[in-house]
Parts: C-alpha cells; sequence; structure tokens
C-alpha cells in the first residue's frame, strides 16, 4: 500500500519509458507523475482518469493547459470552488477553494489508455487520498475508469455501485460518490456531455454539501 505520492514513482515500468521518451521530445514538459493539485482538507475531491499529453504532462497540474480542463476549471469557478475559470499554468495563481483535483493514474498514458495493471499499481496512493477525507466529502468520478478506481480503492463491489452520468452513491464510509462523463474534447464536442449536464452535477453535489453545513 502506498501511503504519500511519489513524485519519482517508476512502479509501472511501461508508463515510466513512455514518460523518458516524451521528456527527451519536450524537455519543457513536466513529463513525470503529476501531483493532486488543490486543499488538503477538501469538502469535494475529483477523480480524473490520468494526465493528458499536452495539458498535466506538459503543466504539471492536473488539467491544466489542454481542452478538457476548460469545462472543468469553468464550472469549479461558477460553483465557488476556484478562484479563476481558467487554469494555464501551475503558476497562474489559481486556486482550489474546498476543493482536489487527482488522477486514477498519475502518469501519462500511451494513447491517453492506461493498462488495467497500471490503475491497479496506482491505486494505493488513491486509495490513501480516499482515506485522509472526512465523512460528508463528495468525490466526483470523472468517466467509468475512475468511478472504479474510487471502488477498489475503498475495497467496494462495482456490481453494488454502477457507474452512470449524474449518479451518485452514499458510501459505507461515509463518503458521496458522484458520477460525470469525463469532460474531454471527445465527449464534449459530441455534446456527449454538455455544460449543463455537468452543471447539473455540480449542483446536486453543492445541494449535498450544504445539507450537510
Amino acid at each position: 500500500m502506498h501511503s504519500t505520492f511519489d513524485p519519482n514513482c517508476r512502479l509501472c515500468p511501461r508508463l515510466a519509458g513512455f514518460l523518458d521518451g516524451v521528456k527527451q521530445q519536450h524537455p519543457d514538459y513536466h513529463a513525470r507523475p503529476v501531483p493532486p493539485f488543490g486543499d488538503q482538507k477538501p469538502r469535494l475531491l475529483i477523480v480524473g482518469l490520468a494526465p493528458g499529453m499536452h495539458g498535466a504532462n506538459r503543466s504539471g497540474r492536473p488539467f491544466t493547459g489542454d481542452h478538457a480542463g476548460i469545462l472543468l476549471y469553468q464550472t469549479l469557478y461558477k460553483f465557488g470552488f476556484s478562484t479563476a475559470q481558467q487554469s494555464v499554468s501551475k503558476d497562474d495563481g489559481l486556486q482550489l477553494l474546498g476543493c482536489r483535483i487527482t488522477n486514477a493514474v498519475k502518469c501519462l498514458p500511451p494513447e491517453n489508455k492506461p493498462e488495467t495493471s497500471e490503475v491497479v499499481m496506482c491505486n494505493g496512493y488513491l486509495a490513501a487520498e480516499l482515506s485522509a477525507l472526512d465523512k460528508g466529502t463528495a468525490v466526483l468520478a470523472l468517466g467509468n475508469v475512475a468511478h472504479a478506481a474510487v471502488l477498489r480503492a475503498l475495497k467496494l463491489k462495482p456490481k453494488d455501485y454502477a457507474f452512470s452520468h449524474a449518479a451518485h452513491h452514499h458510501l459505507p464510509n461515509g463518503l458521496r460518490l458522484h458520477d460525470s462523463y469525463h469532460c474531454s474534447r471527445y465527449n464534449t464536442q459530441t455534446k456527449r456531455l454538455t455544460t449543463p449536464m455537468f452543471e447539473a452535477v455540480f449542483s446536486q453535489i453543492r445541494e449535498d454539501l450544504s445539507c450537510l453545513m
């Protein structure tokens, strides 16, 4: 079991080797495991899939500098979880408010597709992050892989907590798991995920959190 994030982790040979090659091609890219970003004790933890090639893998901050972050940070700002509606670089001054963003897999995978073994290998880091959350914290899984990674980290059975967009689950440890389609370029451009759909998920999260205050 991992305990804390390791910026030098090389436990997945395929990912470590791939990042070595990316770093040679793009010397100015972060091209290492991407750390979580935001409050240490959040009321909302967002779990994405993995860093994007020219986004988090370049900038070193989740969902920063690529298309997938556009809708996410706009929505975080609208609902009071961010000080700015655009995340450009990790030194742009943006701060998250009561929110933290992480990924199921901390390293960029080839073709944005981590292997199951890599999700499993990285799952200890996610388990440690989840174990540090207070009861009542909302966890937003962006996509089915992130959803499954959260359940694995908590040793829960997927059949008991099915993924679907806008679903939300009360978990045995007091956390509340919310699901959304991933805010990827493909999903937003094909309208599988629209802005109103995404904002409706955040409205539900806000409602749940306000009931605990």
